[in-house]
């Protein structure tokens, strides 16, 4: 299964794990596999991008995903989520709602950073909330001793963050744009800055220092970055 990974433009992080970063606005999905299951983490911008997600995963590992992890409700990162029949979907506390009565919001959000309005809008139509909501931390078994750690670390760059922490050598934590590397951490209007540094604590205080960290977007960097960026983001927000 692994030795494929690079056939399909995935980059592979562990045994069972790895991760594609999408076209457009370079956002990681990321996918870990169980003896049982198949956790994907964030489903792409538009339909067509979980559709293509979905045709490569099965194609890798000979079966569906069955749960979804939502790191957080930016279009970005949710709109591809109805590809994927059957799956169970996960994300932080309140997000079911934002995303029940937000549909609107998320489909003027993409039009204005680019999506086509026609995908936008069919996106938009069958919006996917989560079934799941998790209050700080939930154990998904995805079998043959494959556990992963679904993590409420927010509000903070969002204001429900959801990281996912895979045990391993080395364990690999799955940031949503709690940590981004492409360029600089973006705070938008449902930001909340103050509590962003102690996100970023978290984050490292449940992968530790030999974690591999997974941005949102862009490369895969290590303790010592997050660490950096928490040191900036806290000197920019004036909050310790």
């Amino acid at each position: 299964m692994d030795a494929s990974w690079e056939e399909f433009g995935w980059e592979r992080l562990g045994n069972g794990v790895g991760r594609r970063r999408l076209p457009g606005w370079d956002a990681t999905v990321a996918l870990v596999v169980g003896a049982d299951g198949a956790l994907l983490f964030d489903t792409g911008a538009t339909l067509r991008e979980g559709v293509e997600v979905r045709t490569q995963v099965q194609a890798l590992i000979g079966r569906r995903v069955t749960h979804i992890a939502l790191s957080h409700p930016h279009f970005d990162h949710v709109l591809g989520t109805a590809a994927f029949a059957g799956a169970e979907v996960y994300g932080a506390i309140g997000m079911a709602g934002l995303l029940a009565d937000g549909a609107d919001e998320l489909h003027a959000d993409a039009v204005r950073h680019g999506v086509p309005e026609e995908e936008a809008a069919q996106a938009a139509d069958v919006l996917v909330a989560p079934h799941h909501e998790v209050c700080g931390e939930w154990t998904l078994d995805l079998g043959g001793g494959r556990r992963v750690l679904l993590a409420n670390v927010g509000p903070a760059h969002s204001g429900h963050d959801l990281a996912v922490l895979v045990p391993g050598s080395p364990a690999v934590v799955l940031c949503g744009d709690l940590v981004e590397e492409s360029g600089e951490p973006q705070a938008g209007p449902d930001a909340v800055p103050s509590h962003w540094p102690a996100a970023l604590d978290r984050l490292l205080a449940l992968g530790g220092e030999e974690a591999m960290y997974v941005p949102g977007h862009g490369a895969v960097v290590d303790a010592a970055f997050v660490r950096t960026q928490r040191e900036q983001l806290s000197s920019a927000f004036g909050v310790s």
